[in-house]
């Protein structure tokens, strides 16, 4: 089967899991666990990344899956098959890492033909494979050059030629683009998305980088201390944190100290810290206890004259002021000492100041509240 001839799959169905991690631990010293109770299934075709901070077990996952770490408790299934015991080279997976790691001694065509020649696939239909690969990733002109030749978008290229030439189930990607320059970065992400979509492969991806996983992924996987804290499309885990991580760690946030007081019309009634009333979306129940209500920048606007029932309405005072071309950032002390960020679009707002009183108001609906 060829590279034309993949279909993706992208359903929810436990049967088109192509990977699935059930009660995985992994410790390095016997007694602390990196990774702890990781249950996870990789739908066939999908592109899944695993989003986290350093240290919070990501890269030892990908490690496993790969081969070059073994789980210290649980098990690892590729297709149905456990290969938590099996080398990396037993699992017919591809590989890119952030220094590409191409032989610097071997044409671009050699390195990708390496895991052909491993695998005992040499002559004609090594030249044609390789010839494939290149095309997909536009450097079939360049197979006679050398890395040290080449850009390192280029070099990253080769490297996922390399990674696709023997025609994987599963793609791995740890922190690929992580030496490329922000433009050059920005348009592999598309690149990468668009080639694992065309060719309908799994790919597994770890990245550090927010934006990056939002952009290419089709479902991301957050981790911190060594557990997956939301897994989720990145509309939802975007517009829906599931907790106070989550929430502060997916792009900017205002994560706001309230105590829940009940619910009215579908919607949970906090009380803020100057004693203010607000409203969220939740999914708690009960009343009471420390809680958080969690909203974005870019849904606090200026307070309009007709007090909408379903805005909450607060006052505060200006204490930054930052023009970023297309919009402002005000800073702002409200609800008796708390920072509130708003980004508000540039020709709708009027001069701020440093000591200003402003009125800001945002959708009840797109605030959303989380256990403290």
């Amino acid at each position: 089967m060829n590279f034309s001839q993949r279909v993706s799959v992208a359903a929810d169905r436990p049967v088109d899991a192509l990977v699935r991690f059930e009660d995985v631990k992994k410790s390095y010293d016997g007694i602390n666990f990196v990774v702890k109770d990781l249950n996870l299934n990789v739908r066939r075709g999908e592109f899944l990344t695993m989003l986290g901070p350093s240290g919070s077990g990501k890269t030892t996952t990908l490690m496993m899956l790969g081969g070059f770490e073994r789980p210290t408790l649980g098990h690892i299934l590729l297709d149905g098959k456990p290969v938590e015991r099996l080398p990396p080279e037993k699992r017919n997976i591809g590989f890119v890492f952030q220094n590409y790691a191409l032989f610097p001694h071997m044409t671009v065509a050699e390195n990708v033909a390496f895991p052909l020649r491993y695998r005992g696939i040499t002559g004609v239909a090594a030249k044609d494979k390789v010839r494939e690969a290149l095309g997909r990733v536009s450097l079939e002109a360049l197979g006679d050059r050398r890395p040290a030749q080449l850009s390192g978008g280029q070099q990253q290229r080769v490297a996922l030629a390399r990674a696709l030439v023997f025609e994987p189930s599963l793609v791995l990607m740890d922190e690929p683009l992580g030496a490329l320059d922000k433009q050059l970065r920005e348009r592999m992400q598309i690149e990468i998305k668009q080639l694992q979509t065309s060719l309908g492969i799994t790919m597994v991806y770890v990245t550090h980088d927010q934006s990056e996983a939002l952009t290419m992924s089709d479902r991301i996987a957050v981790f911190h201390d060594g557990r997956i804290q939301q897994l989720a499309d990145p509309e939802t885990l975007y517009n829906e944190p599931s907790n106070r991580f989550v929430a502060s760690f997916i792009g900017e946030n205002n994560t706001l100290p309230c105590t829940l007081l009940g619910r009215e019309g579908g919607m949970a009634v906090v009380r803020m810290g100057d004693g203010s009333k607000f409203k969220a979306a939740a999914d708690i129940s009960g009343t009471g206890g420390d809680m958080s209500v969690s909203v974005r920048p870019e849904n606090i606007g200026l307070a309009g004259q007709d007090g909408r029932p379903d805005f909450n309405r607060f006052g505060g005072k200006v204490r930054d002021v930052f023009f970023l071309g297309d919009h402002m950032r005000l800073s702002v002390e409200a609800f008796g000492g708390e920072f509130v960020t708003a980004r508000i679009p540039a020709r709708r707002l009027r001069p701020f100041a440093p000591g200003d009183d402003v009125a800001l108001e945002c959708n009840v609906a797109e605030c959303r509240l989380l256990e403290a």
